[in-house]
């Protein structure tokens, strides 16, 4: 099992990060000034640290900027000549990665909360937003317009996320402490509003068929889309299973969250026990998504965590706070192992690293 204890600085940046996005080999990050900026890596091995280099950013003075914070940003999933960002602004913007220009801006009534595009659609280009209003956007890149409207919440949506199972899946949660399941193809559109009591009737009146008692900032899918993650300011995560509704009972103790907005946090793929990283103030929480178990706080920051994304292929995690710092955790390449009489410990080859090759003959 990864122990995810250390933890390399690979970058400095000012002003703070508010948002990152991942994919090879370049790193995107959003600043509260409204500036985006690039992280160029590679992958030196395990006996050389991860090197970072400043790629490129938007200027003050880009005509493009965007005037406030921006608060999600995210790389078109099938090409990286695109990403996208979203603003306090009021604004949604698509981006030419080549020469830094916005390609199309999606203008909206209210603030910009969330806006996320699936990673696995084919069929669509469709990009959910979730805004102060209480209704969900789809924006079309295609067409460049607002192509539909989804109707049901009764709150600002806080946070939106599309299936990584299912092209017409998405999942949205609200201030008005529900969490709703769209298949966006229906006229109807909302398949399930999930209830954290699973129906029960003996309880108040006034919480069912919410997920949270307090605003639902938070959402995530598993990587194998089976299961859904919500955290809302009641201090509580919830483990949901997405093909049903059904509130799984996972406990996972008192979640910290007094975000007023968002609260980006990420989850694992590929590790032999399933990981789910939560900014906690200045620390990171990490638990076991199907036991609830809390296996340690990463701490290095030194405010308060804004974001973190994981990255699968080299079972990174990367985190930005609001001391102006993105820091990326790694598994610790050797671990203490305590020896049979318990008095002392050795170091054991974390089997994160172990080849788990074996040859048919060696198993018969």
């Amino acid at each position: 099992m990864a122990s995810w204890l250390s933890q390399w600085e690979v970058a400095l940046l000012e002003p703070r990060p508010r948002a990152l996005s991942w994919t090879p080999p370049v790193y995107l990050f959003a600043r509260k000034n409204g500036m985006l900026g690039f992280l160029s890596a590679r992958q030196a091995g395990l006996d050389d640290p991860l090197h970072l280099q400043r790629a490129e950013s938007t200027r003050r003075y880009h005509p493009d900027v965007h005037k406030y914070s921006v608060e999600t940003v995210q790389w078109y999933p099938h090409d990286t000549g695109m990403f996208t960002s979203s603003s306090f602004d009021k604004t949604l913007k698509v981006w030419d990665t080549n020469t830094l220009q916005a390609a199309d801006i999606f203008n909206f009534e209210e603030t910009v909360y969330s806006h996320h595009m699936s990673p696995v659609a084919t069929q669509h280009c469709l990009v959910a937003v979730g805004t102060r209003a209480p209704k969900v956007q789809l924006c079309d890149l295609k067409s460049g317009s607002c192509c539909h409207i989804l109707q049901g919440h009764r709150q600002e949506i806080l946070a939106v996320s599309w299936s990584p199972r299912y092209d017409y899946i998405l999942a949205t949660a609200s201030a008005d402490s529900r969490v709703k399941l769209w298949d966006v193809r229906k006229a109807s559109g909302c398949l399930i509003t999930l209830d954290q009591h699973n129906g029960e009737k003996s309880q108040a009146a006034e919480s069912a068929n919410t997920a949270h008692n307090g605003k639902v900032n938070g959402l995530c899918f598993t990587s194998d889309g089976l299961h859904l993650l919500t955290i809302g300011t009641d201090n509580r995560m919830r483990l949901w299973n997405s093909s049903n509704g059904e509130n799984t009972l996972v406990n996972y103790g008192k979640v910290y969250n007094d975000s007023r907005k968002g609260l980006k946090f990420a989850v694992s793929c590929g590790c032999s026990s399933e990981f789910v990283f939560v900014p906690y103030g200045s620390t990171i929480a990490v638990y076991t998504i199907y036991s609830g178990e809390q296996i340690t706080m990463l701490k290095g920051h030194y405010k308060s965590v804004d974001c973190c994304v994981f990255q699968s292929n080299f079972q990174e995690l990367y985190s930005g706070s609001r001391d102006c710092n993105i820091l990326a955790w790694i598994p610790s390449l050797n671990e203490p192992v305590p020896d049979d009489d318990g008095t002392s410990t050795r170091s054991h080859l974390n089997p994160a690293f172990e080849d788990a090759w074996s040859s048919s003959d060696e198993e018969g």
